[in-house]
């Protein structure tokens, strides 16, 4: 009698989802237990993090929940950008609608919170829209342009006199008092996990959507529209899909800084702010999503310290470090450790011949 094989196990989804995302949990981990470590290292008890105390604790939570909020708003350019391919020039626009929204209704119209995010979501929705009008006629530069054109009106309407008793005008809209359970200042912990809580959730709907057939199609609209048109695939469609995420994820970033910060200032809705987007995405590795989350951080980080210890002149050297990561870290930070192509060689050529002239071999 013939003994039957054995048949080919099968992977836990759950094992399979720890092993797949390890580097992703440690790093939760991590930040879970950030502020208890800050703490002790401060001299302070653990009770003291746990009632919003001040000290190093809270004041690198707060400078943490900046970073969430910028991660997430790189993850919905590096969405647009990095996986479909499409360069906007006006996504700070999606980000200040959800600003000003919240801002807003809170002060003005005494709103709860729900109401607001459903008003937020819809807002994304509506924005999103508005761009994919000029989606089937325009691409590349184009699209960018008009986007930026887009943009550029909503941050000149947002400054405008009729609406200086609801969004401030240029000086912005101040003291939003957001709900008592969200107070940035008095909850500051619970604000921060919430932050980490909602920025691990959205990245990974976004590495799920990635991995999807819709997914797939976007990657393949970024590197050869054309060809997916050849294959049958209607690509306005899942262009419209993409924005639609994006715009919405935008917009919810944007909210989460109404609620955390005293200040929202017209600035969040110029292109400023969409270049950081674009360099938060470079920094990290384009398309990498990962790479949002680092670039985010190291931005955020950067800005900071330099700051601290320059002052005024922290832009110039913040330049100077962006030109050099380029020169360098050719892929991002993500990408250049994924293709393990350190290109040091290549980066000190480039950077003599800008001087010099002359490029030499390597």
């Amino acid at each position: 009698m013939e003994k039957s094989l054995p048949s080919p196990t099968t992977q836990n989804p759950f094992s399979a989802f720890i092993k797949n995302n390890r580097g992703v949990l440690i790093t939760i981990l991590c930040l879970l237990l950030l502020p208890f470590a800050l703490a002790l290292v401060d001299g302070q008890p653990i009770s003291s993090v746990l009632a919003n105390d001040p000290g190093q604790s809270k004041f690198y939570q707060g400078l943490a929940i900046e970073i969430f909020i910028l991660a997430i708003f790189a993850l919905s350019y590096d969405l647009l950008f990095g996986i479909t391919g499409l360069l906007s020039f006006g996504h700070a626009m999606f980000f200040g609608v959800g600003a000003y929204l919240t801002g807003i209704m809170l002060k003005s119209f005494g709103w709860g919170i729900l109401p607001i995010l459903c008003l937020v979501f819809v807002a994304g929705v509506i924005m999103a829209l508005l761009f994919s009008v000029v989606l089937p006629r325009v691409k590349g530069i184009t699209f960018a342009l008009v986007t930026l054109g887009l943009a550029q009106v909503f941050y000149i309407v947002i400054q405008s006199r009729e609406l200086a008793d609801y969004a401030g005008a240029e000086i912005g809209l101040q003291g939003v008092t957001p709900p008592d359970f969200l107070n940035p200042i008095s909850q500051r912990l619970r604000v921060y996990y919430l932050g980490l809580v909602v920025l691990f959730l959205v990245y990974f709907f976004y590495k799920r959507f990635v991995d999807s057939p819709t997914g797939h199609v976007c990657v393949a609209i970024r590197e050869n529209e054309d060809r997916a048109t050849m294959l049958g695939f209607n690509t306005f469609y899942f262009k419209l899909v993409a924005l639609i995420i994006s715009a919405i994820t935008a917009a919810l970033a944007g909210a989460m800084h109404g609620l955390f910060s005293p200040i929202i200032r017209p600035g969040i809705a110029s292109s400023h702010y969409t270049i950081a987007a674009l360099l938060m995405v470079l920094m990290g590795g384009i398309g990498t999503l990962d790479g949002a989350l680092i670039g985010a951080a190291t931005f955020r980080l950067l800005s900071f310290w330099l700051e601290k210890w320059f002052g005024g002149a922290s832009q110039v050297i913040i330049g100077l470090v962006y030109i050099l990561l380029v020169l360098f870290l050719p892929y991002g930070i993500v990408g250049t450790w994924r293709s393990r192509q350190l290109q040091i060689k290549q980066g000190w050529s480039n950077l003599i011949s800008r001087f010099t002239g002359k490029r030499e071999s390597v």
